[in-house]
């Protein structure tokens, strides 16, 4: 009797390949002798399965590549937007204040863009146009206002802008009119929804963006002080914030940002603090910071002269005997005064607002962005998206400073503008006439001017009588 043969299969009937034929031998065994045609068929098969895991790989590299590419974007344009801040701060005011009125335009932009429905618009007349118009209004207004109270000693006593100055909110209110008027007779039937959309959308973009920039320029000309320390204090926050959340961050903070922790938010807190407190020690040394605006062409290297505010000179504190008489080890022990200037006081609040309020102003502007479902403002700064995406806590940082440096830091004192501002408007010309005299009067016996200015005065006074 024959010894069957092993390892060769035979096929049942009821064995069907999936397109309706049987299977062959090569198919239906696994293994196949070298240099068969079954063979090669199954290393071309192998070879295909190996370029496909390849090409698996592929997307996992380009997506590195992608990463480390939108890196290198962002650390050069973060370099350049440093270089370029620290360039025009030190060139004078008159810089910033255009890079603040540049930032003010483009998130005005940007924020608009994101609401805008372009098939619509595109349809509907002066849409576009009455945006851009109640930006330039606002803007008049509000730098109307500051070149007025800032520069009245100037503005005022100039004939040609002189009834720009004393009827400047009046002008400014009559050109809004103009612009509702506008909107309203531009409505359209069937678009009502959208055009009142944009038309509260525009308002709103106006007051978080425009008006908080708004208190942002009136802290350069009180000082630069009051822009860059409040400006850095967010960027140092920001900074601690990430550094102590990738280090021992475990609680999530909020849902908005999935990736911020509570102890990278305490952290960043005390970092900003001690940042805080050191680089105001460095400020107050120099005027240039610490003194208001009464020359735009001043810069780092002129610098600026003023009788400093009272919150930079340093006060002598005593300490209780209480704790002065504690014993400390190794010699030490603690002096029954300090000095320490207010200023060093005022920053803790600075900077604590810098680190717990401000961060909710770019929460805020997570949540914008997810109900419109973008990720960025925009494209405004290569590898970083948007100016608004930059800005967004700054914006309410600097609202801060203006309003906490009014409140408790301000010296308010009759200026030579108040004193031209209350004659010009409160006096006619021969009370005005009487004033000039009387100050005259008072320079010639103080040794100031010369007795023949009052007597060349009073002679020019009686001939126009």
């Amino acid at each position: 009797m024959a010894k069957p043969r092993r390892g060769v299969q035979f096929q049942h009937r009821g064995s069907v390949h999936q397109n309706g034929r049987r299977p062959s031998v090569s198919e239906s065994d696994g293994v196949s002798e070298p240099g068969s045609p079954a063979a090669a068929a199954m290393n071309g098969k192998l070879g295909t399965s190996k370029e496909e895991a390849e090409e698996e790989q592929l997307p996992t590299q380009s997506e590195y590549e992608k990463k480390k590419q939108n890196f290198i974007t962002r650390s050069i344009w973060s370099l350049i937007m440093v270089a370029g801040f620290f360039t025009a701060m030190f060139s004078g005011h008159l810089y910033i204040i255009c890079i603040i009125t540049g930032i003010q335009i483009v998130s005005f932009k940007e924020v608009i863009a994101i609401a805008n429905v372009p098939s619509k618009a595109k349809n509907l007349r002066f849409t576009r146009s009455l945006n851009w118009y109640f930006l330039g209004t606002t803007m008049y207004f509000l730098y109307g206002e500051s070149v007025i109270y800032y520069f009245k000693h100037i503005v005022l006593v100039d004939k040609v802008l002189l009834p720009f100055a004393t009827h400047h909110r009046f002008i400014s209110f009559m050109l809004y009119v103009i612009g509702f008027v506008f909107f309203v007779g531009s409505l359209q039937k069937g678009h009502y929804r959208f055009q009142f959309t944009q038309f509260a959308w525009t308002h709103m973009a106006l007051y978080l963006i425009v008006v908080q920039a708004h208190f942002v320029m009136n802290n350069i000309f009180e000082g630069m002080i009051w822009f860059f320390l409040p400006a850095s204090l967010v960027i140092t926050n920001d900074i601690f914030a990430y550094i102590c959340g990738i280090t021992f961050g475990k609680t999530q903070l909020i849902k908005l940002s999935p990736k911020k922790t509570v102890e990278g938010f305490v952290g960043a807190w005390v970092c900003t603090i001690i940042f805080g407190y050191a680089m105001t020690n460095v400020l107050m040394r120099y005027k240039y910071f610490i003194c208001p605006v009464n020359d735009l062409g001043a810069n780092i290297f002129t610098g600026l002269e003023c009788r400093p505010n009272p919150v930079f000179i340093p006060h002598a504190y005593y300490i209780p005997s209480l704790l002065t008489d504690i014993p400390l080890p190794f010699s030490l022990h603690i002096p029954s005064t300090v000095e320490i200037a207010p200023m060093q006081f005022h920053i803790l609040v600075f900077a604590t607002f810098a680190s717990l309020i401000a961060p909710f102003g770019g929460f805020f502007a997570s949540g914008l962005k997810r109900t419109f479902k973008v990720k960025d403002f925009g494209e405004s700064i290569p590898g970083h998206g948007g100016i608004t995406d930059r800005m967004d806590c700054q914006f309410i940082m600097g609202f801060f400073a203006f309003m906490y440096y009014q409140s408790f830091i301000a010296v308010y004192k009759a200026s030579v503008g108040d004193v031209i501002q209350t004659a010009i408007l409160g006096l006619d010309q021969d009370e005005m006439v009487e004033v000039v005299k009387g100050l005259s009067k008072h320079l010639v016996n103080q040794g100031v001017v010369e007795e023949s200015v009052l007597e060349c005065l009073t002679g020019i006074v009686g001939k126009r009588r």
